[in-house]
């Protein structure tokens, strides 16, 4: 069958929208403020094999992982029309507890063999583990929550309500993780419904033919903007604050090699895997290299499996971007992979120097809140990660107070919090002046500052606090971010990952990093 380059932009469309319309079904039916107000999930469309097609414009560190997650499912459950397996292991194709992955096959009438696979993953702001939010300063992944294998939580069209119920029991907030559940159900059934549609109007040889040639063209875009980076070796180290036990900072090293059209990523030489829950999984590794290349193609291309095969990533088992079961991998997910990707954007940078910013903020700044609300009597779990200054680039300057790289959430409205938590928010604004100086600036931070109306447990797990975002060709690096405790008009600093509990009036006050400078300032 003759590709057809004006019917290729079609399809590469018609995925595109069946994930995004999966996601706007999960964001708009889910109960937790975390996924409907933060939007902290991510919805993909994937071929018979597990191979990615197409993505909605989500979450990088869940998208670039995601297929492996699904692959993991297809490899451990048959699936069948009607059934859906969830999983969340980060041993298994997973990153850390909360996420929690749904896949569902796309099966057509006539064939006993699925013609695709839907998946969704959603950030839920507790899956039991030794605290609230499920994001602990812990030793083992044991202390982290409910491991769930691939498991049927559908099957056929009905939900295993002994699973569910099981899954249920193992929370703090039984009512709002139904109601995510059923709206990452819904999702899916979405996008089965939608691929249905799809095949019906198209033809499945058609549809299976455009999936391939626009992971054919991704890779092609891929290869083209490799080629033009210069051949050689590049490196770059960076380091992890803490991991939460030791004061050791965690040195992580990267060796890029470009050849031609290919490029290969050597993590072999970064630290041991360690005691606290910063270590990363391998899929999060993963992730973070996509998403850094993906940044580089400046045409307007399909994000899919395509874009991963110029690309060969080399780790050492048993380090802490490649962790070993039962390493604890909690934070990993959001702080180790955004030091990942200034790594890698270190190594680029004495490549192509033009074309890559100054480190951002370099942390999601993990902040979970739990305990009894007295308005209702009834558990909550807080989840939140804040947005912080981005690198400064060769033209602009760095942008203030949002998320950047691995994470592509929103910061949850005041009026949000303040409804479905005991909070009172006293500050929330532009941390001015923390962006690194240069020719370019780099962007602010920002200040969240929350009174606790209840007596609650308070959980952060954060990043630059004493290593400073850098800067480049010049530039100054960001400042680094704060973590404060404010008890009766007294101020107490924290460290970057810390437990504590605090009463009725206390405040938790956040200063996140701002973004490195680029180029030496004009005088």
């Amino acid at each position: 069958m003759k590709v057809n380059p004006i019917l290729l932009q079609v399809f590469r469309n018609r995925f595109v929208a069946i994930a995004e319309e999966m996601g706007v079904c999960l964001g708009r039916t889910a109960f937790s403020p975390n996924i409907k107000e933060r939007r902290d999930y991510s919805c993909a469309l994937f071929d018979a094999r597990g191979d990615m097609i197409a993505q909605a414009a989500h979450i990088p560190v869940h998208l670039g992982s995601m297929p492996l997650s699904v692959k993991a499912a297809i490899a451990a459950v048959p699936m069948v029309a009607g059934d859906m397996v969830m999983l969340n292991d980060p041993f298994c194709g997973g990153t850390h507890l909360p996420d929690i992955t749904l896949v569902a096959p796309v099966y057509l009438e006539a064939s006993d063999q699925p013609a695709f696979f839907v998946a969704n993953r959603a950030h839920h702001s507790d899956v039991g583990g030794m605290t609230p939010g499920s994001m602990p300063v812990s030793t083992s992944i044991f202390q982290e929550g409910l491991i769930i294998p691939p498991t049927k939580l559908v099957e056929q069209g009905e939900i295993d309500h002994k699973f569910f119920d099981f899954l249920l029991r193992n929370v703090r907030t039984p009512q709002e993780r139904e109601g995510d559940f059923a709206a990452q159900i819904m999702a899916n059934l979405t996008g089965v419904d939608r691929c249905g549609q799809l095949i019906a109007k198209y033809g499945q040889q058609q549809v299976d033919l455009y999936a391939a040639q626009l992971n054919d063209y991704a890779e092609r875009m891929m290869r083209q903007t490799i080629a033009a980076i210069p051949d050689g070796r590049y490196r770059f180290e960076d380091s992890l604050d803490s991991d939460g036990f030791s004061a050791q900072e965690v040195p992580l090293k990267l060796c890029l090699e470009i050849n031609q059209d290919q490029a290969h990523l050597d993590f072999s030489d970064c630290a041991d895997q360690v005691t606290g829950s910063v270590n990363a999984v391998y899929a999060i590794t993963l992730s973070a290299v996509l998403y850094c290349f993906r940044c580089l193609i400046e045409e307007d291309v399909p994000t899919n499996a395509g874009i991963a095969r110029p690309l060969r990533i080399t780790t050492r088992p048993g380090s802490v971007v490649d962790a070993r079961f039962p390493a604890a991998v909690a934070g990993g997910n959001v702080e180790t992979s955004q030091r990942i990707v200034d790594l890698v954007l270190g190594a680029l940078a004495k490549a192509i120097p033009a074309r890559i910013p100054a480190a951002s903020q370099g942390s999601m700044n993990n902040t979970s809140i739990g305990g009894l609300d007295p308005r209702s009597g009834q558990p909550f779990s807080y989840y939140e990660t804040l947005g912080g200054g981005c690198g400064a680039g060769a033209r602009l300057d760095g942008a203030s107070a949002v998320h950047s790289h691995m994470t592509n959430t929103l910061n949850t409205p005041v009026e949000a919090l303040e409804y479905a938590y005991p909070f009172r928010v006293t500050k929330y604004s532009v941390r001015h002046a923390s962006g690194g100086a240069g020719r370019q600036c780099g962007g602010d931070g920002l200040i969240r500052e929350i009174e606790l109306l209840a007596e609650a447990e308070v959980t952060v797990l954060s990043e630059r606090r004493s290593t400073a975002p850098y800067g480049l060709q010049g530039g100054e690096s960001g400042k680094l971010g704060l973590n404060q405790i404010i008890r009766q008009g007294q101020r107490v600093l924290l460290p970057g990952k810390f437990t504590t509990r605090l009463k009725p009036g206390d405040r938790l006050r956040i200063e996140t990093p701002g973004g490195g400078g680029w180029g030496e300032k004009e005088t």
